[in-house]
């Protein structure tokens, strides 16, 4: 068994590889399937239109030789490269803010020690790059700089991309348009998500969201990590990456989407909870185990679990839930 996955991450002790290999014989037929269905869409020409179809494969997941560049392509972030030619390695030739290289600096060790691939022994060592990322993006969005949560999902990017100036610019299509004000430093989009997702649960699974407030559990403390590492160490890596396929395409509702299906899927076990700090554990274990392993049948779930989610509704919860905290402030 290899104790290594295969985008560098050290499997715990207690990895259950048994499972693991009869999940994936299952899914590497899914993968072959897709990947010729990718082959044909693309045509060697590497470029896709938006349409019904291209948004229907990528829900049934981007093969890995694929999804730098479908990534790029919907999220936007092809078009502002090719429109500003060289300025990502302008911004890294430029004065630095002492404080904000300082703060990365500081958090280098931190990302990802489980990851051989960010070891300071690793030839290359993606460290290097994931610093220039994170350098450039704070210098290129001055009101962000930067904050704990970017240093995971700039890695992330990396490790797909294998290309420094790509994975900026998906950080900046996450960051600057795609997640609303989750990283500013008052993190008001954050937080207004999270009430957003507490008001969903109470349409949707309200005896959880009773729950909830009987025992006095703030959704911050259970779901934060959620959205700031959008689902990064928290789920499995194959089922992270699929669901940040569909959240290149079609936004932020894709969070939304993915949590509720976890909430929903483990009503009867997060109800069990009697007390506050059974009600956070019950909530770290909804998070592993085959339900969330098997990404394949568990992106499936999530368009059909959590029933009609418009990005209409998810608006105007967000306008309530601002005001909310705005007046709260």
């Amino acid at each position: 068994f290899c104790r290594v996955d295969p985008y560098g991450f050290e499997r715990p002790d207690d990895f259950d590889y048994a499972s693991y290999e009869a999940f994936f014989s299952r899914y590497l037929v899914v993968l072959t399937r897709r990947a010729i269905k990718w082959s044909k869409l693309l045509k060697g020409n590497n470029s896709v239109q938006k349409s019904l179809k291209v948004k229907r494969y990528i829900r049934k997941g981007i093969p890995n030789e694929h999804r730098a560049l479908i990534w790029m392509i919907v999220s936007g972030a092809q078009t502002n490269m090719e429109q500003n030619p060289g300025y990502y390695h302008r911004l890294l030739e430029g004065e630095k803010n002492d404080k904000l290289v300082e703060a990365i600096k500081t958090d280098m060790n931190r990302t990802f020690p489980d990851n051989v691939k960010f070891r300071k022994t690793a030839d290359p060592c993606l460290q290097h790059a994931l610093y220039n990322i994170l350098v450039a993006y704070g210098h290129h969005n001055k009101a962000v700089g930067y904050c704990q949560g970017m240093n995971f999902i700039a890695g992330y990017l990396i490790l797909i991309t294998k290309n420094e100036e790509e994975s900026f610019w998906l950080l900046d299509a996450l960051i600057g348009r795609i997640l609303p004000d989750y990283y500013s430093p008052a993190m008001l989009g954050l937080k207004t998500d999270q009430e957003v997702l507490g008001e969903l649960v109470k349409m949707k699974i309200p005896a959880v969201a009773e729950l909830m407030e009987r025992h006095g559990v703030m959704w911050t403390l259970v779901v934060s990590r959620w959205f700031i590492c959008l689902f990064i160490d928290i789920l499995p890596v194959e089922t992270v990456l699929r669901i940040w396929d569909c959240l290149f395409y079609e936004g932020s509702k894709i969070i939304f989407r993915v949590a509720l299906t976890l909430i929903h899927q483990h009503q009867a076990f997060i109800l069990e909870a009697t007390n506050f700090p059974d009600i956070c554990e019950k909530f770290k274990q909804i998070t592993k185990g085959a339900f969330v392993t098997e990404c394949h049948s568990f992106m499936q779930k999530i368009f059909t679990d959590p029933g009609s989610l418009s990005m209409v509704t998810i608006n105007k919860l967000r306008e309530t839930c601002r005001e909310k905290l705005l007046s709260q402030g």
